[in-house]
């Protein structure tokens, strides 16, 4: 039987016309605001609530690129290399912006928010009084969707110093002010709208226990089966997170942040190991047994898809890293040298070299950095 490519092509073709077409009657709708000075002028909430989503995006893309900014969203990026008045600059900063330009720029994310299909990175100032359902949050990368439960505690002023990554993109928010981050200032709605995202990410991952669930686990017994699939730095929080919910106060500082952050955590001077209750003396056992498992499989056993598929950025990194660890190597981030120093196998070694390093060692490091690879382009590609 013969194919008919000719009307396939015809097709696409009249597609690509239309998109170009609505991406040009955007462009000219937009253009008369480039007179506008949103440095000193506040747009009318008539005028934002007119306009389309395409329109908002290139309302927002004129602020920020009058002073220069590069998008990574290509409509937005290609709107402004083709107007005159805009320079590229890589040293944008958002302290450029003026008070009445972040009014401007409130206006219209707000705008565009209440016009998503779905809840995007971005849009989680806007949700601080509004809880949302799984339906409402929509499909998301799981890039996106620890973005967005950071968010929460981002909009607060929390810091992310354990995911770099993470720390930098909000430090790219013109509305992000780092500052003493008290969970204590979230919202019961707030607390919600993390609690429907971390579902969100358990099911993508096909996870079935994440941290901050071990609450449920007070009087219950955890299984092997259910760890499957977290990361070694998942499960050392998890572990923990049996003893800081009775208030333990950590030596380690990593350990002590972490919980710090958590809206349930409650200092407990008084709390002694001996407190806790057969079933938690049993489930860190596990946990411990599966940490260890996975540890020493890193040095004999290839790397699995399974262990790997869904690990953020940061937590891969750590993964590969611990195989260096394993052999003594020193890191110069001060941050994930103080991470390896806490655990009682860290042993420097002055003499380190990746020689030291066995076949199957090698090839996971390879195979982990691969996947780092594609985590980074993915996180990469959020704007919000």
């Amino acid at each position: 039987m013969k194919k008919n490519y000719g009307s396939g092509l015809l097709i696409m073709l009249a597609i690509a016309c239309c998109l170009l077409e609505s991406r040009a009657l955007a462009q000219n709708a937009v253009a008369k605001w480039e007179k506008f000075d949103f440095s000193t002028q506040v747009i009318n909430d008539a005028d934002v609530k007119a306009m389309s989503l395409d329109n908002l995006k290139l309302l927002r893309g004129i602020i920020f690129g009058r002073h220069g900014r590069i998008f990574k969203e290509q409509d937005i990026q290609d709107f402004l290399d083709g107007r005159s008045w805009y320079k590229a600059d890589d040293q944008f900063r958002n302290s450029m912006l003026n008070d009445t330009e972040r009014k401007n720029l409130d206006k219209i994310r707000g705008e565009e928010s209440a016009k998503h299909k779905q809840i995007e990175p971005g849009d989680l100032r806007f949700y601080q009084n509004q809880a949302f359902t799984q339906a409402a949050l929509g499909t998301h990368s799981l890039a996106e969707l620890r973005v967005m439960r950071a968010e929460i505690e981002a909009i607060h002023g929390a810091r992310f110093d354990d995911e770099p990554w993470l720390q930098t993109y909000f430090e790219d928010r013109y509305w992000y002010s780092p500052a003493k981050y008290n969970p204590a200032t979230l919202s019961e709605i707030e607390r919600k709208n993390i609690a429907t995202i971390s579902e969100a990410e358990k099911t993508q991952r096909g996870l079935k226990i994440l941290p901050g669930d071990m609450i449920v686990f007070q009087n219950k017994k955890l299984t092997e089966d259910q760890l499957h699939g977290l990361g070694l730095y998942e499960l050392r929080l998890l572990r923990n997170e049996i003893y800081a919910l009775h208030g333990r106060q950590f030596n380690t500082i990593w350990l002590q942040d972490h919980f710090d952050s958590q809206p349930w955590y409650q200092y407990n001077p008084d709390f002694k190991d001996d407190q806790l209750s057969a079933t938690e003396v049993a489930n860190v056992a596990t946990i411990v047994a599966y940490e260890n498992k996975v540890h020493e499989n890193l040095g004999i056993q290839p790397v699995s898809t399974a262990l790997l598929t869904g690990l953020f950025l940061e937590d891969a990194r750590k993964l590969r890293n611990e195989i260096f660890a394993r052999h003594g190597r020193t890191f110069k981030d001060k941050w994930l040298q103080g991470y390896f120093s806490s655990f009682s196998w860290y042993k420097a070694n002055p003499n380190y070299s990746d020689n030291l390093l066995n076949p199957v060692e090698k090839k996971n490091v390879a195979t982990i950095l691969a996947y780092e690879s594609t985590a980074e382009r993915g996180m990469k590609r959020i704007e919000g």
